[in-house]
């Protein structure tokens, strides 16, 4: 009796400690299928575990937050309509100042200018730009280029020379007078040379329909090309809304008409 006393403490030991590490092992196991595996990619296929901390995810870039250049003169005719809409509802209406005193070297400087500071003038960077097959001397003379005129569809052959030069012209998407008389007045001279080197003021277009042109604002002048109307304008209100200028009333209406149709 005595003996079968002393193992009775023992066999119960021996069973509370196989139950105590079973219940570690199941516990370990249960933690082990939390965790991520290595290298995982997340339904979304951005590569992010499901164990990401939400900063993490919130602080990596995506595309729909990076913002897209808008330079460049779209050669597909579209537009981003809305944003149209709400700047030219933004804009000052007004009647036009007098030219009177109206220079165009004087007020908006030499044609053309370096402002980007590329090493290349104005008019280089936007026959580069707009032309395809061009052929270049050195890194900025543009010597020969093919041009769809967005103004009008035509194809245009570039070849620099005295009297070939002019049959592709860098046109002025608001007119360097026209922003004269709504408001260019009023910027420093620094502030009128960007305007005149702004990219997304300038297409490179064929020479008959820049001379049509001359100064006219969307209730004179737009493009042949209907279906390119809707950039043609959304770029004016862009730039007027940019450096602060006005439109006329008739303009407004012009480019409000356009807008409701595109």
């Amino acid at each position: 009796m005595p003996s079968n006393r002393r193992r009775t403490p023992i066999t119960l030991t021996s069973l509370v400690v196989v139950l105590v590490l079973a219940a570690g092992g199941y516990l370990v196991h249960r933690t082990g299928d939390a965790a991520p595996t290595p290298g995982a990619t997340a339904a979304d296929g951005t590569g992010a575990s499901r164990a990401s901390s939400p900063t993490t995810v919130a602080t990596t870039p995506t595309t729909a937050t990076v913002p897209v250049p808008s330079s460049a003169p779209d050669p597909t005719g579209t537009a981003d309509v809305a944003t149209a809409r709400r700047q030219l509802a933004a804009l000052p209406v007004k009647g036009k100042a007098p030219a009177t005193g109206y220079d165009r070297v004087g007020d908006f400087g030499t044609a053309w200018l370096d402002v980007d500071h590329n090493g290349c003038d104005t008019r280089n960077d936007v026959l580069a730009r707009d032309l395809t097959d061009v052929q270049r001397e050195g890194p900025c003379k543009v010597l020969r280029g093919a041009l769809t005129s967005p103004y009008t569809g035509e194809h245009v052959d570039f070849v620099r020379g005295n009297t070939t030069s002019t049959l592709v012209q860098i046109d002025h998407v608001v007119a360097l007078e026209n922003a004269w008389r709504t408001g260019a007045q009023q910027l420093s001279q620094q502030e009128r040379e960007a305007l005149a080197n702004d990219p997304e003021n300038l297409f490179a277009v064929d020479g008959h329909s820049n001379a049509q042109k001359r100064s006219g604002d969307a209730a004179t002048w737009l493009p042949a090309a209907a279906g390119f109307r809707c950039t043609y304008v959304a770029h004016q209100v862009a730039v007027k809304t940019k450096y602060h200028l006005w439109v006329a009333p008739a303009e407004h209406e012009a480019i409000a008409r356009i807008l409701d149709r595109c």
